[in-house]
């Protein structure tokens, strides 16, 4: 059994990293977040001591770290993205392995960063990358090694997921703490086309507001405009008043049905970094570096084969 403790207990995603723990037969021991409201814990983990201070919570921590016997194996990371980096060497700190949710670090040279961490305590970082379990994208993934790179494929990805006005008050419309819409609801999209296609050759930005963006980018085996909102406005005709999310890959004209199979990836992601096969600091560097040009870029006017359907040249 593995013992594991939580940072950012209150949040969308941590009842995922909570229910994978639980699935896995470990045991959630701690759990910190500046918010109390956390009675998710009761049906999930309700021994798990609750801290809303870092201090009394690392205090606990490392007591079970450094025990004998050692009480404290895993620090799982979900806390608001720009406290990643910070949190995420905490853990190595305390000598434990750390899981942390997407996108891991801003940029690349925090990946650098972590990395010599990891050498020093002798421990390792696993990120998040669910849909590279995702059964209809390891099959594509399959597919797409069959595609010549002088015939590369053309991908039209669209994810408009629309939020409300508490959205933009709270941390995730803060940019310098979300570090943008590309980062915060794009981040995995850009690994998974990464796992799929290949090497990201170029890129530009189209579009860069801060509820949408979208450019293009090219990869080894495909050509991809790509568009990101969390504005209702940018909802499809046909789905506005029957659902408040789009997600679409079309490949050659062809739409990838993903849209089933997302509810157990967290646990598919626990067990796969149970048996040493889960994605580590080097897998997450490419999507990092993608979201570091976008946020950093300068939009420039797509012409007509690079600009994404949504928007008009």
């Amino acid at each position: 059994m593995v013992n594991y403790a939580l940072i950012g207990a209150s949040g969308y995603i941590a009842p995922r990293h909570m229910n994978a723990i639980k699935d896995t037969g470990n045991t959630l021991r701690l759990a910190l977040d500046t918010n109390d409201s956390v009675g998710i814990i009761d049906s999930i983990s309700p021994e798990c001591e609750f801290f809303t201070e870092f201090e009394r919570f690392y205090d606990s921590a490392w007591r079970l770290a450094n025990g004998n016997p050692r009480e404290l194996d895993v620090v799982s990371v979900c806390s608001p993205n720009h406290l990643h980096h910070a949190h995420i060497a905490a853990g190595l700190r305390l000598g434990c392995d750390v899981i942390c949710e997407k996108p891991l670090v801003p940029t690349v040279e925090h990946i650098r960063d972590l990395q010599e961490l990891e050498k020093q305590t002798g421990k390792k970082v696993w990120t998040i990358l669910q849909l590279r379990h995702h059964e209809a994208i390891l099959k594509l993934r399959e597919e797409a090694k069959s595609i010549s790179p002088a015939n590369k494929v053309d991908v039209d990805l669209t994810y408009i997921t629309s939020r409300g006005r508490w959205y933009h008050e709270s941390w995730k419309g803060d940019p310098r703490k979300s570090f943008g819409v590309a980062s915060n609801i794009g981040v995995h999209f850009f690994d998974m086309l990464h796992f799929v296609f290949g090497e990201q050759i170029a890129s530009e930005v189209h579009l860069l507001e801060e509820d949408r963006a979208a450019g293009y980018l090219e990869y080894e085996r495909a050509r991809v405009r790509w568009m990101l909102s969390i504005n209702a406005n940018d909802l499809p005709e046909k789905v506005v008043g029957k659902q408040r999310t789009y997600r679409s890959i079309q490949i050659a004209g062809n739409e990838l049905e993903f849209s089933q199979g997302f509810t157990d990836l967290h646990t598919v992601s626990y067990q796969k970094i149970a048996a040493g096969e889960g994605y580590g600091l080097e897998d997450a560097y490419q999507s990092i570096e993608s979201v570091s040009e976008i946020r950093d870029a300068t939009p420039v006017k797509p012409n007509a084969h690079r600009c994404h359907p949504i928007l008009t040249v």
